[in-house]
């Protein structure tokens, strides 16, 4: 099923990401915690994507396992920034061929070592190459309510947005945040410029320190001062870490539903324990 239709006909949804392991002897595990949250039934899953393809085949595997013995719909990542256009090409036709309808089309990070392949510079080109290939694939593609880390002004950044929008894209999902104003502020300069697709919120439960700096460095989200109050009053222990965290994230939902923003994609870093606690403080308002 395509995630638009999902979005278009369900008032809330609750949606999770996993990530493929980077070895073969980490596939298991991953697979049975990806299996785990879909035994949670969420709206749809994501499955993430490694720089210049290196996890496409688990990628590719784990997105058919949740779909076709789960029945969960499955939003398939496809980045482009350190990949041939010939491995692109390969990708579609493979995600095809086992079913996948939904990819959520981004850059990608570029690597460290600063290689990247020169077929795509931007997101909105591999969106509108998918849509020239495949005009009924449902594409998903990514926004940033503090402005990209890369982008000086957040005007710029906006613009790029809307290009990813009239390249194809059927809905935005948010890079994480801890402070829902920045969102409301957010929703309301894209609308304004224009871009009128529905929006996933991206919430991240924050369950240890480690965590803290990470998301910090790569998404450059800021931390409102109750955050950090929480951070320093548990982060030395990692049971009351977990549960605040898990906390803090429902209570982020539960004020945007509140408010009107009625899609939710967790970053659940395939912690099912994380999904659960989620779904279980959930329960009536989403039923």
């Amino acid at each position: 099923m395509k995630i638009i239709d999902i979005i278009n006909q369900n008032e809330i949804t609750i949606s999770f990401e996993v990530f493929p392991p980077k070895t073969s002897n980490k596939y298991p595990a991953v697979e049975q915690a990806a299996s785990q949250i879909a035994a949670l039934h969420p709206d749809f899953m994501s499955v993430t994507y490694g720089a210049g393809g290196g996890t496409s085949e688990y990628t590719a595997n784990i997105a058919a396992s949740l779909q076709n013995k789960h029945g969960t719909p499955v939003l398939a990542h496809l980045t482009c920034v350190s990949s041939t256009r010939e491995h692109v090409h390969h990708m579609l036709e493979h995600y095809q061929s086992i079913g996948i309808e939904n990819i959520m089309a981004l850059r990608g990070d570029i690597p460290s070592n600063g290689s990247i392949c020169h077929d795509y510079h931007h997101a909105s080109q591999l969106i509108r190459e998918i849509k020239a290939i495949n005009p009924d694939i449902c594409i998903g593609a990514a926004c940033y309510p503090e402005g990209h880390v890369e982008c000086t002004y957040q005007s710029d950044d906006i613009r790029y947005l809307k290009e990813k929008v009239e390249a194809g894209c059927d809905f935005l999902t948010t890079q994480m945040f801890f402070d829902n104003n920045i969102l409301y502020n957010f929703l309301y300069k894209i609308q304004k410029a224009g871009i009128h697709v529905p929006v996933v919120a991206g919430i991240m439960p924050i369950t240890n320190v480690r965590q803290v700096a990470n998301s910090v460095a790569m998404s450059g989200s800021s931390m409102p001062y109750r955050f950090r109050n929480m951070v320093d009053r548990f982060g030395h222990d990692e049971k009351k870490m977990a549960q605040a965290g898990v906390i803090y994230a429902t209570e982020q939902i539960i004020d945007l539903i509140a408010n009107g923003v009625n899609h939710i994609h967790v970053y659940s870093m395939n912690k099912p324990h994380i999904a659960a606690g989620i779904m279980n403080s959930l329960s009536e308002i989403i039923r």
